[in-house]
């Protein structure tokens, strides 16, 4: 009942906002008649760049629409059919403002001329007034001194008043082209000058003004005055059908209080000129391109007719979000489930809102293809934002844990512990690291367990043999094997252990080499494994280095995240990753299960997903019981990561029909953990696509800033809000659930939006390109890397920097920021770059080995799930 009322809640609540933002708009009534219409007869695809023109019937059929509502239409051409147009105006009392095209073709200058003074001078003369050239001064095709003599010699051979079409400013500019002229022919279009909608018809007024006092003696024929329906913004203004409305109607008022003489640009859209305006140059019609009227003339305006369907797609797309997302939500406070259902009806609004935007738009197949990219970016986006608010409220409004692990009482001795092998894999590691590891060992408080150290393939006898000599003075529940050749890396090690295990052992526990294990480990853990239910138990892994620089405490507070907020999220559904440290197997289920995998890197989290198939259960508990040592350089950070994702997507790949098939045991929670757990970071690999295809995108705005514009600003502000989100959630977790201040959450955020591109790099090529890849050892207790060294571990996020960076200059430099959709964009470009700025900071901090870590605090992180 609580969520039906939740979710009524905020279907009122978005129905409401529909209905506030579209409240009708009360705007003076369009009048019966008009003075004039821009009239372009072009249907959609035609176009004069094609060579594609409209038909005498379909000119004729357009004017059969205008006819009666209008007392004039001005032309831009009399060339082929356009040539007959004041012919077939007149049969619906239509006047013409003839207009000749001029531009730099002198030939063709020649011809449009000859032909408009053939047309004036003959029948049926309804030719009003004559217009010569469209913005030719303006696009710089013409000199004033060319314009000039054009014009005379239009005032010599016909007595049709003449003049030139340009905008209000291009008057003041060239004064003395008015004495050429027998009236200023003046396009108003406050649009292209960034003047809001709100102050454009008194924008209007004011620069009629101007041209009266500076042109006393000449009437002004304002040839176009219009506003987009849909398009980029400049500066103030935006294009929408509400807005053309608006001032239309406003406009058209006050021009009959003023007695101006007006053409309203345009009777029809225009989607070729997309071509020559960018894509605002196709809506500027009164009339759509099927010619259906884009707005109400009489009735009160309403900004989006069709606001209750929206609406209503909105509510049943968040409905569907809202049953995904709460359908196990029975452990979840009311303020976690209120916080699920207002980011659905969040994701379905944005969505709903991208694809009406997408649908008032004319498609080529480029745009058709883009605009169909750009959706889906969007949808993924969402996708991803649900992912991370579902764990975002599991983690911070639980009512109480679902699968508890419960410690035993310390001053009881359990019974019946099961015999545990301890496997201790190694290559090539440092003997005196190794004999620290085997030391903590010999000292757990257990009775029954055996340590099994696999050397493999280590070439140097002076590197193992010290460990082999310890390993014999420890007796026999320590054995040492060294192995070469051995196959299958750790996988191939673990394999060879678990042959070698003794007979009476119930269950298998590994640990990195690296490791020191606390004497209560397997006291605490292993006797969980008494629940014949339970076949895997697992311990975080924990680091002992973190205070050594500045580095290594950046990356421990990174690594903590996940151990004590998704994994512990993810055992409510016991849906954990298993990790090859810290952790307990069930010997008999690791043998029924084939043993470790050595078909991909990640073993440790494929063996746990195979259990989980057979239908068995883990148990994690969030108490650090051992503790290793982090990678010593960012590019060791890089390489532990890359393989971390890399086998992750083999995992993905090969266990496909268990993960989106349901063809094993696995249940729907135990699926959505393991997608859901890695989809931020397959969007990291979309995202360094989408990164790649942004800076194509930018390039071309520079080159050809018409053709190409920014996205809508609704599209670009979904990355922005993704990035905030999973910022402002990383914040709030680490302060409530790794008990982290500001500066080490802060941290915790640098080192991990540093390994970004490292992570988007090994998922890409994990998903659609590699097979197989060498296993990539962390090297532990590294001689710090040179200066040169270490900026090179950063080189290609460095690049990508200088490669956005660039860009936003030129963006700045080409196209300006007026436009709300260019500020948008560029704000896009720079949450693109934050990345690869975190991994500059990080690799440059990195090679400062003395640097201070004082400045991160970490406090014990006591788990709540027990």
């Amino acid at each position: 009942m609580n969520n039906l009322l939740i979710l009524l809640t905020f279907a009122l609540f978005t129905f409401g906002s529909y209905a506030h933002f579209n409240k009708p708009l009360e705007e003076p009534s369009w009048p019966a008649t008009i003075p004039g219409f821009a009239f372009s007869p072009y249907h959609e695809d035609q176009s004069p760049l094609t060579g594609v023109f409209p038909s005498t019937e379909s000119i004729d059929a357009d004017l059969t629409q205008l006819s009666g509502m209008v007392h004039a239409i001005r032309t831009y051409s009399v060339d082929g059919v356009f040539g007959d147009i004041s012919k077939l105006a007149a049969k619906h009392n239509i006047n013409v403002a003839l207009g000749a095209w001029l531009d730099k073709d002198a030939e063709r200058n020649e011809r449009e001329l000859s032909k408009l003074e053939e047309i004036v001078q003959r029948p049926p003369y309804n030719i009003v007034r004559v217009i010569a050239g469209n913005e030719a001064l303006l696009r710089k095709d013409l000199t004033l001194e060319q314009m000039t003599a054009y014009l005379d010699r239009l005032q010599k051979n016909i007595q049709t008043p003449i003049s030139t079409a340009e905008p209000w400013d291009i008057w003041i500019k060239y004064p003395e082209l008015a004495k050429h002229v027998d009236y200023l022919a003046v396009h108003m279009l406050p649009y292209w000058e960034g003047i809001a909608v709100e102050q454009a018809v008194d924008y209007i007024v004011d620069k009629m003004a101007l041209l009266k006092r500076t042109f006393p003696d000449k009437p002004i024929v304002i040839a176009e005055v219009g506003w987009p329906s849909n398009g980029r913004s400049i500066k103030n203004a935006t294009a929408s059908e509400a807005n053309e409305a608006i001032f239309l109607r406003r406009f058209i008022s006050k021009a009959r209080e003023e007695g101006y003489v007006y053409y309203v640009m345009e009777a029809f859209d225009q989607p070729w000129k997309a071509e020559l305006e960018g894509a605002v140059g196709a809506y500027w019609g009164v009339y759509d391109v099927n010619r259906q009227p884009k707005f109400e003339f009489y009735r009160p305006i309403i900004p989006i007719k069709q606001w209750r369907i929206l609406a209503a797609a909105s509510i049943l797309l968040a409905v569907f979000l809202v049953i995904f997302l709460l359908m196990d939500s029975g452990s979840l406070k009311k303020r976690g489930r209120t916080f699920l259902v207002a980011v659905a009806f969040s994701a379905s609004s944005v969505i709903i809102w991208v694809l009406y935007q997408h649908s008032l738009l004319y498609q080529n197949w480029i745009s058709l293809s883009v605009g169909i990219l750009l959706i889906l970016g969007v949808i993924g986006i969402w996708l991803v934002i649900l992912v991370e608010a579902h764990e975002w409220a599991e983690a911070l409004w639980l009512k109480k844990h679902r699968r508890q692990l419960a410690l035993p009482d310390a001053s009881e001795q359990p019974e019946n512990l099961p015999f545990v092998s301890i496997h201790v894999p190694a290559y090539n590691e440092p003997a005196e690291m190794m004999i620290d590891t085997i030391n903590a060992l010999s000292r757990l408080d257990y009775p029954n367990f055996e340590v099994l150290i696999i050397d493999n393939n280590t070439p140097d006898e002076s590197t193992w043999k010290p460990v082999e000599q310890h390993c014999e003075t420890l007796g026999e529940k320590f054995r040492f094997f060294h192995v070469a050749p051995l196959e299958g890396y750790k996988a191939g090690a673990l394999n060879f252990a678990l042959e070698h295990t003794h007979p009476d052992a119930q269950a298998i526990a590994v640990i990195d080499s690296d490791y020191q294990v606390k004497p209560d480990w397997l006291k605490n853990m292993a006797v969980h494994l008494n629940d014949p239910e339970i076949a895997i138990v697992q311990a975080p892994q924990d680091y002992r280095d973190y205070s050594e620089n500045a580095f290594k405490a950046m990356c421990y507070a990174e690594y903590k995240g996940f151990f004590h907020i998704g994994m512990v999220t993810r055992n409510e559904r016991n849906a954990i990753i298993q990790h090859g440290t810290m952790t307990i197997v069930r010997r008999s289920i690791l043998e029924e299960v084939g043993g470790w995998g050595e078909s991909t890197i990640t073993e440790d989290a494929e063996l746990g997903l195979k259990i989980f198939e057979h239908g068995y259960q883990a148990a994690y508990e969030a108490t650090s019981f051992g503790q290793g040592l982090m990678p010593d350089t960012f590019i060791d950070y890089k390489k532990q990561r890359y393989r971390w994702a890399y086998g992750a997507m083999q995992i993905m790949r090969e266990h496909a029909g268990a993960l989106f098939l349901n063809k094993t045991d696995l249940n729907i929670g135990q699926r959505y953990h393991f997608i859901a757990g890695w989809l931020p970071w397959i969007a990291d690999g979309f995202n360094f696509i989408f990164t790649l295809l942004a800076i194509v995108w930018s390039v071309l705005m520079i080159i050809d800033p018409i053709q190409f514009n920014a996205p809508n600003a609704i599209i670009s502000a979904v990355p922005i809000l993704f990035f905030a989100f999973k910022l402002l959630k990383m914040l709030i977790l680490y302060r409530t659930r790794v008990h982290a201040g500001v500066r080490t959450s802060l941290a915790a955020a640098i080192a991990g939006l540093a390994l970004s591109h490292t992570i988007a790099k090994a998922v890409l090529y994990g998903l659609f390109i590699g097979r197989k890849m060498p296993f990539l050892r962390t090297p532990k207790q590294a001689e710090t890397a040179a200066f040169i060294q270490a900026l090179r571990d950063a080189g290609q996020e460095f690049l990508l920097v200088i490669i956005l960076s660039t860009l936003l200059l030129g963006i700045g430099w080409r196209i300006g920021f007026d436009s709300t959709e260019t500020l948008f964009w560029s704000l896009v470009m720079v949450v693109q770059m934050i990345p690869y700025l975190a991994a500059i900071i990080l690799s440059v901090v990195s090679i400062s080995p003395g640097s201070s870590s004082k400045w991160l605090k970490f406090k014990p992180v006591v788990s709540d799930n027990t």
